[in-house]
This record gives structure tokens, sequence and C-alpha cells, in this order.
């Protein structure tokens, strides 16, 4: 639950800077408890399954951080065993840059995000890439038009769940099509009713 995350990612200007504001003595607590890797559970996973997007960060073979951002159907980002998770790597714009970035440095970030619910999740993990036919078809999601080229493998490190302070409300249009349903479907028995009035009148 984040130990492992906070360890690997606090350096010792970080912790310097947090034993100035007095944060330090509590993320000294969590990180004593950090193990090899923070173990995904059933609300991590299931997070991940629900998602449509999410941003990758990697590192330039220049040292440049480099951020991209994924998306697909809901689910395209899933688990293939205990902490590893991955996706299939839709043919785009034939950059390559974060599959030539990971030839050079496997280490990632991943950004989650669930706007409407104002909640976000940080992975870090190491991955690769692998054209292997059969574990790109796996990763693909049925019936959804795209070519798949190669699979991205990451094997998640740590997690963190953020606060939702800053996290401004914003819906899809699946999302606002749902909610408004019943009000349009309210609105439509309306005009069906004062038709039917009308329709009396002149009768």
């Amino acid at each position: 639950m984040a130990q492992t995350f906070l360890k690997t990612m606090f350096g010792p200007r970080s912790r310097a800077l947090q034993e100035i504001d007095g944060s330090r003595a509590s993320y000294a607590r969590m990180e004593a408890h950090a193990g090899e890797m923070d173990a995904l559970t059933n609300r991590e996973l299931d997070f991940i399954a629900a998602r449509d997007s999410f941003y990758l960060a990697s590192v330039s073979e220049d040292g440049w951080p480099y951020v991209q951002h994924r998306g697909g159907p809901a689910g395209f980002l899933r688990q293939i065993s205990g902490n590893c998770i991955g996706f299939a790597d839709y043919r785009g714009n034939r950059q390559y840059l974060s599959t030539a970035n990971l030839a050079a440095d496997d280490r990632v970030c991943l950004f989650l995000m669930d706007y409407p619910a104002r909640r976000r999740l940080k992975m870090i993990g190491h991955a690769y890439t692998t054209d292997d036919p059969e574990k790109v078809a796996a990763l693909m999601v049925p019936g959804y038009d795209a070519e798949g080229e190669r699979a991205f493998v990451i094997d998640i490190v740590g997690f963190d769940w953020n606060c939702h302070q800053h996290i401004t409300p914003r819906f899809t249009d699946a999302q606002i099509a749902e909610a408004t349903r019943p009000l349009l479907d309210e609105l439509d028995l309306l005009r069906a009713r004062v038709a039917e009035l009308e329709q009396q009148h002149h009768d």
C-alpha cells in the first residue's frame, strides 16, 4: 500500500525537505514497512480494468522525460498475472518513442485518472515490449478496430493513490448520455402528452 512506491521515489533531497516541513517522521514509518513491491489488490485491479486511457512516462536515451497518452476501450490495460499488467500497442504515427526509451531504460510511471470520481492512481514499474503475435493477440480487445503492433508488459513495483484535491470532474459523452437519459425520457413523455392534448383540442 504505497510503502515501496514511496521508498523508491523519495530521494535524499525530498527526504531533507520533508524533514524541514515536519512530514519526514510519518513517511519514514511508511517506508519502514516497504517490501520488494506493493502488491496489487482488487481495488487497484478493478480501477485499472475500468480505465479507457492513461499516461505512460518513460525516459529518452538522452535522459529527457517523456509522457505519452494511451487510450482504448475500457479494460485495454489489464492484469496478466500477479503484479504484471500489459496492453496492446496499436499502430499509430510510427515514432516509436516509448518503445525506444524502454530499450535504454525499462523504468516507467503510469498515471491513471478517474475524473468523474476524482480519483487517481500512480504506478511505477519495469516494462518491456514484445512483438510476439500470441502475446499481442492476448492483449487485444475483441471487436476493437485497431491493429496491434506489439505488447507492452509492465511489472509493477509500487503504486500510490492520491487525494482528490484539485481534480476537476470531467465526463465523457457516454457518461453524460447515461446521466441525462432519465431526463430525456421524461421530456419525450411530456412532449407526447402535449401532442395528445393538442390533438384532443383540435378534435
